[in-house]
């Protein structure tokens, strides 16, 4: 037999409180696919524009693009869309670079050329910072 202590009051029953969520909304099947195809028109529209784009004119002026720039031997990466030698002048425009430099020094895989073709890679010796995606332009 248990032996209840004096003065002991019964504590009441805590109730749980539960939190309802709220009713969902029904919406009918063929409202959903009028929101779902209004969706798709729009961003459909028009395709971006091409990051070098709207800094030239002329597809004519483009000679390449800067893939990389090393800034302790001021060196960049240019991938060419047309032929390059030695003495040539060119134009580096980008969104805080513009420039005008002849070139001195060229290199493919560390090997001195004195002319590049379109589709190579190559190094080449800048007078100033460069950043990748600025264009390389005849001026």
């Amino acid at each position: 037999m248990a032996l209840k202590k004096k003065g002991a009051k019964k504590r009441p029953l805590k109730k749980k409180t539960v939190k309802r969520k709220p009713a969902k909304k029904t919406v009918k099947k063929a409202a959903k696919k009028r929101v779902v195809l209004k969706k798709a028109k729009k961003s459909a529209k028009k395709p971006a524009p091409k990051a070098g784009a709207a800094l030239f004119k002329h597809k004519k002026d483009l000679l390449g693009t800067i893939t990389h720039y090393f800034p302790k031997v001021r060196a960049a990466v240019i991938k060419l869309k047309a032929p390059l030698k030695i003495g040539d002048t060119i134009k580096i425009k980008g969104h805080t670079t513009d420039f005008t430099q002849t070139i001195t020094s060229m290199q493919i895989d560390r090997v001195p050329i004195s002319a590049a073709k379109p589709g190579q890679e190559i190094g080449l010796l800048v007078n100033s910072r460069v950043r990748q995606h600025d264009l390389v332009l005849k001026p």
